[in-house]
């Protein structure tokens, strides 16, 4: 069992176990740090989306809070100019991929991309980037659910439920760079995938990619 410690995370002191991710702890004692594709049973996180950049004294860069363990004595901010300048240009980066039209999304006022903006001072539209244009993809041939391609914002939380909690293996990541996507074997639709419909993929996405279809 790992031996509890002290850190000390925006002058707040909090006790914690060693070798715990950064970014539990402080989500977990009320400290929040913008994340999107973060796991906490992932054994090994991407840091794909880039978000949760921290601070912490004694080290050269920021770091990202999912992938680094806690040791004691480490004294953490969240919210520096270095902090703050990686944070907004990982978002804007994210959004130049993403369709906004927040008024006709299924997960308006309960989107993480939402809470980012709300809890970071950001705005939910583009200034120095241009919006990738992306050809409007919609897979609404499961009977319960729908997968918006243009949303997507590539965490991969939907492909960690399907594989890890799930057990099924339907979707996954698919090719590189701007082309990067997810999608089912041979781009397949879904009805024409493994997949069982159990929602759990739905569950898991922060932006409204994947949606329950309204009865």
């Amino acid at each position: 069992m790992n031996r509890k410690v002290v850190i000390i995370i925006d002058g707040q002191k909090i006790t914690a176990r060693e070798g715990e991710k950064l970014l539990w702890v402080a989500l977990e004692n009320k400290v929040y740090i913008p994340h999107l594709c973060a796991v906490k049973e992932q054994e090994r996180p991407t840091a794909g989306c880039r978000l949760c950049f921290v601070e912490i004294e004694g080290t050269c860069n920021p770091v990202t809070a999912c992938t680094q363990p806690v040791k004691a004595g480490m004294t953490v901010k969240t919210r520096t100019p270095a902090v703050d300048r990686l944070v907004r240009t990982a978002f804007e980066l994210l959004l130049s991929e993403h369709r906004l039209n927040c008024g006709e999304c299924p997960k308006n006022g309960s989107c993480e991309l939402q809470k980012i903006a709300r809890e970071r001072g950001l705005k939910l539209n583009l200034h120095r980037l241009k919006p990738l244009s992306k050809k409007v993809i919609i897979d609404d041939s499961p009977r319960s659910f729908a997968f918006d391609a243009g949303r997507c914002v590539l965490c991969g939380r939907c492909v960690w439920a399907d594989h890890r909690i799930a057990g099924v293996g339907a979707i996954g990541f698919s090719r590189r760079g701007i082309h990067r996507r997810i999608t089912t074997f041979a781009d397949r639709e879904l009805a024409q995938s493994p997949c069982t419909e159990c929602g759990l993929c739905v569950e898991a996405c922060p932006v409204g990619a994947l949606y329950f279809k309204k009865n």
